[in-house]
């Protein structure tokens, strides 16, 4: 079976976190997004921002907007990814670290806005 210590536990969690709000959420990475999916914002009644999603294309084309729009699901794959690269590849814990820390201080920002 394989173990794991609890605090690289908590930097996979953490990077996993971190690529996933990357490659959902985040403007730097929206050219991955481009092709399969198109996010605009319309106002409402109440001045509130509301979120449309237009995905692009048939089949695999639309099927990979989808996947892309929910965090959920990509948070599946990356998470599949940055266990994969722990496990094989420790030359890259130095980048599972950085995007660690990068979470951590994402998820604090997050919770200290007003």
């Amino acid at each position: 079976m394989f173990a794991i210590e609890w605090i690289d536990l908590v930097i996979l969690v953490l990077a996993s976190y971190r690529l996933t709000r990357l490659i959902v959420f985040d403007e730097i990475t929206s050219f991955i997004r481009s092709p399969f999916l198109m996010v605009s914002y319309q106002e409402n009644d109440a001045g509130q921002l509301i979120e449309s999603i237009e995905f692009k294309g048939k089949g695999f084309r639309n099927w990979v907007g989808r996947l892309l729009s929910c965090h959920w699901c990509v948070g599946i794959w990356t998470s599949f990814g940055i266990v994969l690269l722990y496990m094989y590849f420790p030359a890259f814990y130095p980048l599972l670290l950085i995007l660690a820390v990068a979470g951590a201080a994402a998820f604090i920002q997050s919770k200290s806005e007003y």
